[in-house]
């Protein structure tokens, strides 16, 4: 049983001032694998005092002593992956290898990709007489999701070290252990004190404490849309910057010329990758018409090969969703679905029939599905795929981008410049062309209300920091 009843604020675990009590649930099991406490506004206040005390001085740290700091973290992140494996595997159920091999392992990637383009970032620029600087953004609220815990906390917590900025973190209090796991790395780093502070909670106490603090500049969120709304008027009343990554309903369209086995395997093992429960999971399939009773036929059979169960237990290849409310949505969708006249070639409601407890959900794929109907509109956020045939290359493109969302979009074609063609009609801020894997050197993001801001990369270490030009800098003479 995990006992983090505690919250890392200026360099230290102290008692929080909020005293109430909250389980972390192991989604396999339903049972209680740990105990947090829910912060209060005042912990968050205390928090953010300590973060805007420590900015006077980490603000002003070389390039030198960032890129230690950085090396220090990525070592030890290193020697704990395990450990912190273990802990998102409790949390949100991820199977034990994956957790090790892509949970947790994303983690170091980012630490390790922002290292290397800090090396080598121009913080500063001369045109003409002017110098142009770029400095840290202040002290930034960062608000992350339970699918992806320590993927997320890295990939804002190191371009924001980077950057030179001071944090105030609040995990999902759903899949909180890893995070807290992470503090006790950076800890062991050497992180200055106040750099770093985590306070737990939920989103309308703490996180939307963090949005409206006036000595918070800049918040960095990822989550649902709907929160990301409440999250953007939080924060409106002090102007400060606001990163959002939200929803995405990501459209796959596999060509005529593509190489169908192919196309239609890679697209359901992606989306059932992590149990679906990836904001850039290809969840609408887009199919010629001619071809698609026998794509239908070919993702029932991929469909059919994750093993579900036990996220601890040898060959387990899918674990369940990570919460009640999760798996309650999922199954209302599900039906919903059945209900407005799709067919499920496999899965369904339910869970698998050798399981009678925990939030396991049944690897589904629909047919007979139109761009209309719920599943093809709202993000479901599971192992279901929904495949939508089309007549022409134009209405594949009008399909694709006809949703509220635009985070990521795939093509597949057996010719890269027809592939090429129609990535640049999707309105997204990704797109993968034949199967390509995300790159973590590139921006991550969306366009409409998939949010706004990038991460990952160059441009992830952008979003930390401010632009000032110093004019004059230089005599024109000279």
């Amino acid at each position: 049983m995990y006992d983090f009843r505690k919250f890392y604020i200026d360099g230290a675990w102290v008692a929080p001032a909020g005293r109430r009590e909250l389980d972390v649930i192991n989604p396999a099991t339903e049972a209680p694998v740990g105990k947090i406490l829910l912060g209060t506004a005042d912990d968050v206040d205390t928090a953010v005092r300590a973060a805007r005390t420590a900015f006077e001085s980490f603000s002003q740290t070389s390039r030198e002593e960032r890129i230690a700091l950085l090396e220090r973290i990525a070592k030890a992140l290193q020697a704990n992956l395990p450990r912190l494996a273990t802990a998102i595997s409790d949390e949100m159920g991820a199977p034990a290898k994956f957790a090790l091999n892509a949970q947790a392992a994303s983690g170091l990637g980012h630490f390790a990709t922002t290292l290397a383009v800090l090396k080598d970032f121009e913080f500063e620029e001369m045109l003409g007489t002017t110098q142009v600087r770029r400095e840290p953004v202040g002290v930034c609220g960062m608000i992350t999701p339970w699918n992806w815990p320590i993927n997320q906390i890295s990939c804002k917590v190191a371009p924001a070290l980077a950057a030179g900025c001071t944090i105030v973190l609040k995990p999902s209090e759903i899949a909180p252990l890893s995070a807290h796991v992470f503090a006790e790395i950076l800890a062991e780093a050497g992180v200055p004190k106040g750099v770093f502070n985590l306070v737990d909670g939920d989103g309308p106490t703490v996180g939307e404490a963090i949005a409206r603090h006036p000595d918070v500049d800049m918040v960095s969120f990822t989550g649902s849309t709907r929160a990301g709304v409440l999250v953007a008027k939080a924060a409106a009343d002090t102007v400060k910057r606001v990163s959002q990554e939200l929803g995405g309903k990501s459209a796959n369209i596999i060509l005529e010329d593509a190489d169908l086995n192919a196309a239609v395997k890679v697209g359901v093992m992606s989306m059932m990758s992590n149990t679906g429960q990836s904001c850039n999971a290809p969840s609408r399939m887009l199919i010629p018409e001619r071809l698609y009773d026998e794509a239908v036929k070919i993702a029932k059979g991929i469909a059919e090969r994750p093993v579900v169960g036990d996220p601890k237990a040898d060959g387990i290849t899918m674990g369940p969703v990570a919460n009640k409310t999760q798996f309650d949505k999922i199954q209302r969708l599900l039906e919903k679905g059945l209900a407005e006249g799709a067919t499920a070639v496999i899965g369904g409601p339910g869970r698998p029939a050798h399981l009678s407890k925990g939030y396991f959900v049944r690897p589904t794929v629909f047919a007979n599905v139109n761009n209309n109907m719920t599943i093809a509109r709202e993000e479901i956020f599971g192992p279901v795929l929904v495949m939508i045939p089309y007549k022409t290359e134009e209405e594949a493109i009008a399909i694709a981008n006809d949703t509220l969302y635009g985070l990521s979009g795939y093509v597949y074609s057996g010719n890269i410049d027809n592939a090429r063609r129609v990535a640049r009609r999707l309105r997204t801020g990704m797109v993968h062309l034949n199967g390509a894997p995300t790159d973590v050197n590139a921006p991550f993001g969306g366009y409409k209300q998939s949010g706004n801001g990038r991460e990952w990369g160059r441009e992830g270490l952008k979003e930390f920091l401010e632009t000032k030009a110093v004019m004059g800098y230089r005599s024109s003479a000279a």
